[in-house]
């Protein structure tokens, strides 16, 4: 169950990632008040996987989910450049999460 609620986390902190685009530096109120749910909402599920699950090993999940989701919205959603090396980059941060989930 731990693994499920970090999961959750990690996407919630994509959310607000993506989120804080479209605040338009915290000016526009439905996408403010999104990214600010979504932030309290990541960290809370964060500290209910932390029951469980060592704070090392939880933490480089939710950010490693964190990055690998935000990196992969940013060139779909932002035209952000899709460069072998940056993708590459975003499968080695996926090996890690799996090793890690593969040690615990």
């Amino acid at each position: 169950m731990a693994w499920s609620i970090l999961f959750v986390a990690g996407l919630l902190e994509i959310t607000w990632a993506i989120g804080l685009k479209y605040t338009e530096g915290f000016t526009r109120l439905v996408p403010s008040v999104i990214t600010l749910a979504a932030m309290a909402g990541s960290v809370i599920l964060l500290g209910l996987a932390l029951k469980s699950l060592p704070v090392g090993t939880a933490y480089a999940v939710w950010t490693g989910i964190g990055a690998v989701g935000t990196a992969t919205l940013g060139i779909y959603l932002f035209g952000e450049p899709a460069t072998a090396l940056r993708l590459a980059s975003i499968g080695l941060i996926v090996a890690g999460i799996a090793g890690l989930k593969l040690v615990t």
